[in-house]
């Protein structure tokens, strides 16, 4: 798994039945695995990861609904918007025609988890990096409504301002910093609309993970040794609850953007996963 040659990429058109067609990235040979973005990003954020499976791999990727829709678009409810996350998958997953292992990360985890749960028969396995999950409380719940208030009234600024501070938890300095570079700052705040959906969606599966008691798949839950302290109860209380999950993987010295800053590392956990499951 080296990494070095570059893939031919082919393009994947799919009709997801939502308001826009699939465009998915496909990469690579072999048994296919399907990456999911996290919130506030797109597929470029696994590049990395792509690049280190697609040696041995077929690599799949494309911009999740939420991030690739006109707001004006979208339905209004979080259900809805995460019934659209959910349908995109299965219609890449029908796709591809045989089982693939389905990766997700962040919101995108808790995305691949619903997926998973609606049609465990389409994936050979499931891996986790730090599904942010309602476990004992809401995930955004006060704090969410002013972040649609402030949108609604035209405000994006102060909207990704409250999800950063108040329910990523990122400190008042960490907030500064981004704001201080502004090409960052620019994109953060372009995808304002889509992260508050993004939370709303999480935010209608309601508080307590007991729906997944049900699900008979392998799957691998991932942290990162610097992330923050809620991600990694989140993994422990799902441990708990699924009937399958692999001993948690924690990456040394890494964070919630490891996909970015260690994409071999990552990759190398997704690939002996993908090993063991797919035979």
């Amino acid at each position: 798994m080296g990494g070095q040659a570059v893939a031919a990429t082919r393009r994947l058109v799919v009709d997801g039945g939502g308001a826009t067609p699939i465009e998915v990235t496909d990469q690579g040979q072999g048994p296919a695995i399907l990456l999911l973005h996290a919130g506030s990003a797109n597929r470029t954020s696994w590049d990395g990861v792509a690049a280190a499976l697609w040696e041995r791999f077929r690599v799949l990727r494309f911009d999740r609904w939420t991030y690739r829709v006109d707001p004006a678009g979208r339905p209004a409810a979080g259900a809805e918007v995460m019934a659209a996350e959910v349908g995109d998958v299965l219609a890449v997953a029908a796709a591809v025609g045989g089982p693939l292992l389905l990766v997700g990360h962040s919101s995108g985890a808790v995305v691949a988890l619903q997926s998973a749960l609606a049609a465990p028969r389409r994936f050979t396995g499931v891996v986790l990096y730090e599904p942010p999950l309602a476990v004992t409380r809401p995930v955004g719940g006060e704090a969410l409504r002013r972040a649609r208030a402030a949108l609604d009234a035209g405000d994006p600024d102060r909207a990704i301002a409250i999800h950063l501070r108040e329910i990523v938890g990122m400190s008042r300095l960490a907030v500064a910093g981004i704001r201080r570079v502004p090409p960052i700052w620019q994109v953060v705040h372009g995808y304002a609309a889509a992260q508050v959906a993004d939370d709303e969606a999480i935010e209608s599966l309601g508080v307590g993970l007991d729906r997944y008691a049900g699900l008979d798949l392998p799957v691998l839950l991932l942290g990162g040794e610097r992330s923050p302290a809620y991600l990694r109860a989140g993994l422990e209380a799902l441990a708990a609850v699924l009937p399958r999950p692999d001993p948690l993987v924690v990456l040394s010295g890494q964070g919630h953007m490891a996909n970015l800053r260690a994409p071999g590392e990552v990759a190398r956990v997704v690939a002996s996963f993908a090993d063991r499951v797919t035979g």
